[in-house]
């Protein structure tokens, strides 16, 4: 049980605008079902829950596959950007439900352009690509360069104009799928990744500690949480799975060494698509991850 005068504050960004699987956009409906607000209120915070942003439905966009999206794209992480600084100029923790990630171009960007910000991004994936490296053209796949200056200037330009970090301000864990593209973009700005081959060698604890270590010149940490980062057979219910992910125990511990470091201040929960999902099980799991990042321990 944790005691605070902070307020969290759940927004919701449900957008599937960024990638080709519908669904996502729901994955905000299923963590509050699955019962977020009552696990934080369990934990002695008091919920502002902002409701959900508004967002065009695809269908209302016209066709249209990958890039064509970026304009609505933008102005959903610009309206995110613009909540989340908010909450966090108030002196509370946002929340932000996705969506696809890459609702994460605005909601960094809002942790960022309110203080000294160091991003750890646990997913599957790097999202390091541009329009010119992506193979599929998904914008999902891009925020991650955005936010470290590289892509389209819409996207990079969120918040405020030009890169909203430094490529040391970035620590990736949990990756297993790298596109040619992003791992020159990851050689080239020498960006610290986690492989899960390096987890498998290391052990999740040791991992945790040094991505936090990494992260030590920054005042606060803002957490993008992939649903898939975790394995298929523990979040089933994303819309791209890549086998050889997290276990459940390890992305716990993850989030448990990143509360006890203290220095949380917004995070993202994102990709939990309903459609895909077996019983709600991704969206209860991305419960039970945000309370242990929140303070929940066993003792």
């Amino acid at each position: 049980m944790t005691s605070t005068s902070r307020r969290i504050c759940p927004i919701g960004v449900p957008m599937d605008l960024g990638q080709s699987r519908r669904g996502v956009d729901m994955g905000a409906s299923a963590v509050r079902y699955a019962g977020l607000n009552d696990e934080l209120r369990a934990l002695g915070w008091v919920v502002d829950d902002r409701g959900n942003l508004d967002i065009p439905e695809r269908n209302t966009l016209g066709p249209g596959t990958g890039l064509d999206y970026l304009p609505a794209v933008v102005a959903a992480c610009t309206a995110a950007c613009r909540a989340g600084r908010q909450v966090l100029e108030n002196g509370d923790l946002p929340i932000f439900l996705g969506g696809d990630h890459s609702i994460a171009a605005g909601t960094v960007a809002a942790a960022a352009s309110v203080g000294s910000t160091g991003l750890l991004w646990v997913d599957a994936h790097g999202d390091l690509n541009t329009p010119e490296t992506s193979p599929s053209k998904n914008i999902h796949g891009m925020p991650l360069a955005a936010l470290l200056g590289h892509g389209d200037p819409g996207l990079v330009d969120i918040g405020l104009p030009g890169p909203t970090l430094r490529p040391e301000d970035v620590v990736l864990v949990g990756v297993r799928d790298l596109d040619e593209g992003e791992k020159r973009l990851v050689q080239e700005l020498e960006i610290r990744v986690f492989t899960m081959p390096e987890i498998d060698e290391l052990g999740i604890a040791e991992v945790s500690r040094r991505a936090l270590e990494l992260l030590s010149h920054r005042d606060h940490i803002h957490v993008s949480l992939d649903m898939d980062s975790l394995d298929p057979r523990a979040a089933p219910g994303v819309g791209t799975p890549v086998k050889g992910g997290l276990t459940y125990r390890e992305a716990h511990l993850l989030m448990e060494l990143t509360a006890r470091d203290g220095r949380l201040a917004s995070f993202d929960i994102v990709e939990v698509n309903p459609i895909l999902d077996q019983s709600n099980e991704t969206a209860k799991l991305a419960v039970g991850l945000a309370a242990s990042l929140l303070g929940k321990t066993i003792l």
